[in-house]
């Protein structure tokens, strides 16, 4: 077997872990990874240690889903209890940093309000010396921000503390990643490597490309105690081949939630990648990462949440990409960490900041980034952005979870860009309350009414179809907003048709269809397939 070609079967999950919590960018930022470890691993491992029976109660209730309780049905304390012990000690520098921010935010409150801040830096609290600048805004209101290319060489970033699990799936079944850490089990393997290791590019190619079993143990580390479990990822079957687009149509692949590829017989697009495995049995047809090219040559992200910029997904699609393109930040503001910084670390290359406003082009394509309103909070965040897509003269709107509250942007936004040919948009128009996302990050308690009030919510009915009738689009798809079950485990979220992101989709459907507008809520998958120019161009050409 040694020495035999083999594949990485289908279904092997690749699961991206930091200190044994589902990575996800705050906990690759080196900041935002020292508040996430006090202000939510700290607080939920010693809550479920204290009173296990109470989250073993919350979990089997569907109005807590998504809340910060650990799913072991009540078991396992010793485990939750090692775990926690363990990152009080080898974290402790991390635990440090937090203290630090939390006392540098505590030094700023304190200062006379519009006084020179220079003397406050020799009050910094030492481990943030170098890393900080003191700022103002126009109106005197006292802040920093962080260096934070300088924060990734020190050792406040943690390779060491990235790992992957591998493990083979059956269904789509597993607890929310964001509030249950990863224990031991006996059919999960541990490697203990960084996210930038190149044996992971290595894996993922196995799925299409065979190798022998010698040359991916070697390339992985695998020890002796580990050889058994992890031969049973890999089989002598081979998959069908992916088949490269060769039509002269745009093919545009709905994968699920927000994820959305559009192909050309020269170029390949995948925005916001977040793919279901393949290879066991379920209800809900999908595409899978079966049906991905063997190059991508643009991934287009939105916007910094778990589920649009998903290590599960994208570290296995590193080695096929060919240009990722994210929203430009380096505001060095604590809620909002560089992507380009992020991936960099993590071993992508070729990463390309957009800004509002600013395109790229490239063969008979241009894309363009567009202001992302809403969905974040109140917070000042730059790292968002939506995309304008023109392949010829067909023209495509992703607008992610953006939030219409502001209809002006819009109108200035269409005298540059015009009618659109389709929207795709989500419309999550309740949303999670500001401290279930960004709460690790706030030093002052906010009240409930407060917290309520300020929310990761994408736009009502009203909102959408204010974009529907600015950008004039012949058809308009609504994303399915995270139902889809192999999306559960990261959204958390359970709809009923009496839910109010159901109503005001199906409201904004049917009147899309009134207006002779092609509508649908998307679900599971869809393919759809467009002329690069208007068939009355066509004729007129010929």
């Amino acid at each position: 077997m040694n020495e035999q070609p083999l594949y990485l079967k289908p279904n092997v999950v690749i699961e991206p872990l930091f200190n044994r919590w589902y990575a996800w960018s705050h906990l690759i930022s080196p900041a935002t990874a020292a508040m996430n470890i006090t202000g939510r691993h700290l607080k939920i491992l010693n809550s479920y240690i204290q009173a296990p029976h109470i989250h073993a109660a919350a979990v089997k209730n569907p109005k807590m889903l998504g809340g910060p309780f650990v799913d072991y049905d009540g078991g396992r304390v010793d485990d939750i209890r090692q775990l926690r012990d363990r990152t009080i000690e080898e974290q402790n520098d991390l635990v440090e940093l937090s203290e630090a921010i939390k006392q540098l935010e505590k030094l700023l409150k304190n200062h006379p309000k519009g006084f020179s801040l220079e003397p406050l830096y020799d009050k910094i609290p030492a481990m943030l010396k170098g890393y900080v600048e003191l700022v103002y805004d126009l109106n005197n209101n006292p802040s920093y921000r962080f260096f934070e290319h300088l924060l990734y060489k020190s050792p406040f970033y943690k390779p060491s503390c990235q790992s992957i699990a591998l493990w083979i799936t059956e269904n789509d079944e597993r607890p929310f990643v964001l509030s249950t850490p990863r224990l031991d089990e006996k059919h999960v393997l541990h490697l203990n490597i960084p996210f930038n290791h190149p044996g992971i590019d290595e894996l993922a190619k196995m799925k299409r490309t065979p190798q022998t079993y010698a040359y991916i143990k070697d390339m992985m580390g695998i020890k002796e105690e580990e050889d058994a479990l992890f031969r049973t990822f890999f089989t002598a079957e081979s998959l069908p081949g992916y088949k490269k687009y060769e039509g002269d149509k745009i093919r545009m692949r709905y994968f699920g939630h927000a994820c959305i590829l559009v192909e050309t017989k020269e170029v390949s697009i995948l925005v916001d990648p977040l793919i279901s495995y393949y290879g066991y049995q379920h209800e809900v047809a999908r595409f899978s990462d079966i049906d991905l090219p063997d190059v991508i040559d643009y991934v287009l992200i939105t916007h910094n949440h778990q589920d649009h910029v998903l290590f599960e997904t994208l570290l296995p699609l590193r080695h096929k990409i060919r240009h990722l393109i994210v929203p430009r930040s380096g505001s060095g503001a604590l809620q909002d960490p560089s992507l380009k910084l992020m991936f960099k670390n993590m071993g992508f290359q070729n990463i390309f900041e957009l800004d509002e406003m600013e395109s790229t082009q490239f063969s008979d394509c241009t894309i363009t980034g567009i202001p992302f309103l809403g969905e974040h909070c109140d917070l000042n965040i730059h790292s968002k952005i939506c995309h304008h897509v023109k392949v010829d003269k067909f023209s495509m709107l992703f607008v992610a979870d953006s939030c219409n509250i502001e209809p002006a942007l819009y109108q200035h936004i269409y005298k540059e860009i015009g009618d659109v040919d389709i929207i795709f948009i989500g419309m999550e128009c309740d949303g999670a309350p500001l401290t279930w996302l960004y709460g690790p990050l706030m030093t002052d308690e906010l009240s409930r009414d407060k917290d309520s009030s300020r929310r990761l919510a994408g736009s009502n009915f009203e909102r959408g179809m204010a974009l529907v009738d600015v950008y004039h689009p012949k058809e308009v798809y609504v994303y399915a907003m995270g139902m889809e079950p192999w999306l559960k485990f990261i959204s958390s979220i359970q709809y009923t048709d009496e839910s109010n992101p159901i109503i005001a989709s199906n409201m904004l459907v049917k009147k899309c269809i009134q207006q002779g507008i092609v509508a649908e809520r998307l679900y599971g998958e869809k393919e759809l397939f467009y002329l690069k120019q208007p068939v009355h161009e066509v004729l007129a050409e010929i």
